[in-house]
């Protein structure tokens, strides 16, 4: 478990082709998203092979992508990286409707967080897929 030192960070990659997603996705986390969990380094895609060029780099430690972007969307782009990423980091998918939950389990995603979005809910979900991340990093050593 992570001791949440000022010095570390994880980095969480946001994907949406809308800038105001992002930018409500990255308020919503904030700096840290708990308080048992490091500082957050953000990282900004709007297209999809960038998202794939970073999820392959192994930089990234949790990723939140948009169920809605276009053309490229969320769920295929979360399906594509679980079964090619080798140790792909945890998944959150943003859902615009209930009933994409059944869409969300096919695309493997780890956790799923329905729009409109409620900033503690999806913090609460960042930090949990953080956790989720060091837990995996620890065992692995």
């Amino acid at each position: 478990m992570s001791t949440g030192s000022t010095d570390e960070k994880m980095k969480v990659l946001v994907y949406s082709d809308d800038a105001a997603t992002r930018a409500e996705v990255i308020q919503a986390i904030g700096r840290r998203p708990a308080a048992d969990v490091p500082l957050v380094e953000i990282v900004e895609c709007a297209t999809e092979p960038k998202v794939h060029q970073w999820l392959g780099s192994g930089e990234i430690d949790v990723a939140i992508l948009d169920g809605e972007t276009q053309p490229a969307g969320g769920m295929g782009v979360s399906r594509q990286a679980k079964d090619e990423v080798y140790d792909c980091p945890p998944i959150c998918l943003i859902i615009a409707r209930r009933d994409d939950r059944w869409l969300a389990e096919w695309s493997k995603a780890d956790a799923v967080v329905p729009q409109p979005l409620e900033p503690m809910v999806l913090a609460d979900t960042v930090a949990d897929l953080m956790r989720r991340r060091n837990s995996t990093r620890l065992n692995a050593k």
